[in-house]
């Protein structure tokens, strides 16, 4: 099989498709011939070196992927032949870049009909961060006002329609070219931080879902109202910040995406509904990982990226 791997850290040029022999599962682990496998910027630090998550190279990223069930030997959970998605082993190394990938049963859900691969292997990391920050975490009920800062991004575009599922009144921030997908999403106001202080444009907020970081988490705090709750995917370690948000009366919540099968089907019911939908940009083959991480480095993007394989 061929996965996509690297001897040092570095940019984009430093991914490199090579043939290694296929994985073997373990008891309740199911053999995944991927289909598609969903990108993520933390992928693009770990790959440069800016945490070592995962340890130094020579190592294979990818978390993210879609694909058909090839063996499951021991596991009741799946059959050979079965469409999956998932998100194995997070945060340990899964190295979902890669043709054939060994995944415990449990980290998988039955891909549904209505998403193609490359939609479902966009799903995971996103939809768990955004559904773990609403559901898990905040608590989010019908009449809440929530705003969702990166509204176009991967995690808020999901987390603005699982905000919507739940009964919530939606706030995002958006640049200007992203504003009618955000519409479209279900957001029913959408301030261009490029052109608005957005602590002038909203008020009594119940959550705050932040996925920029930055001044952004700090600013949010005049938007909330008593009570209120920020949830944020980027400084969850910043004492400093939780003691000012506690000191005001506030709620401060840091969140690592983390496994959930519970959450995961969750997800599926949302896309069965019809409440549900994953944006992808730019799909890109395999042997092009390198074009995909540039593109990925770059920053500001309209909901995902995704390598076919």
């Amino acid at each position: 099989m061929r996965v996509i791997t690297q001897q040092t850290l570095g940019g984009p040029e430093v991914l490199t498709v090579v043939d290694a022999p296929a994985p073997r599962p373990l008891p309740t682990e199911v053999l995944v011939r991927v289909k598609a496998i969903g990108l993520n910027p933390l992928e693009a630090r770990l790959r440069a070196g800016e945490f070592p998550l995962i340890g130094r190279p020579p190592f294979i990223l990818g978390w993210d992927i879609s694909g058909v069930v090839d063996q499951a030997p021991q596991t009741w959970r799946f059959r050979p032949g079965d469409e999956v998605f998932g998100m194995p082993l997070f945060p340990r190394a899964a190295s979902g870049y890669a043709e054939v990938v060994s995944a415990p049963a449990l980290h998988l859900a039955r891909k549904p009909a209505s998403l193609s691969h490359v939609e479902a292997a966009a799903l995971p990391i996103v939809g768990l961060t955004a559904w773990q920050g609403l559901v898990d975490l905040g608590g989010v009920k019908e009449g809440d006002r929530v705003l969702v800062h990166g509204g176009g991004g991967g995690v808020g575009h999901v987390a603005i329609q699982i905000a919507k599922a739940l009964g919530a009144h939606v706030v995002a921030t958006a640049g200007r070219s992203k504003r009618r997908f955000v519409e479209g999403l279900g957001a029913d106001e959408v301030i261009d931080y490029t052109a608005v202080d957005f602590t002038e444009a909203v008020r009594d907020v119940d959550l705050v879902l932040d996925t920029i970081g930055g001044d952004t988490v700090e600013r949010s705090l005049a938007v909330l109202r008593p009570g209120g709750h920020l949830v944020t995917a980027v400084a969850e370690e910043d004492s400093a910040l939780i003691a000012r948000y506690e000191a005001a009366g506030m709620r401060f919540s840091g969140i690592a995406v983390d496994q959930d099968p519970v959450a995961l089907r969750g997800l599926v019911r949302l896309v069965e509904q019809g409440r549900l939908r994953v944006h992808v940009q730019e799909t890109f083959p395999f042997e092009r990982v390198a074009d995909a991480h540039r593109l990925l480095d770059s920053g500001h993007l309209q909901g995902k990226l995704a390598l076919t394989v």
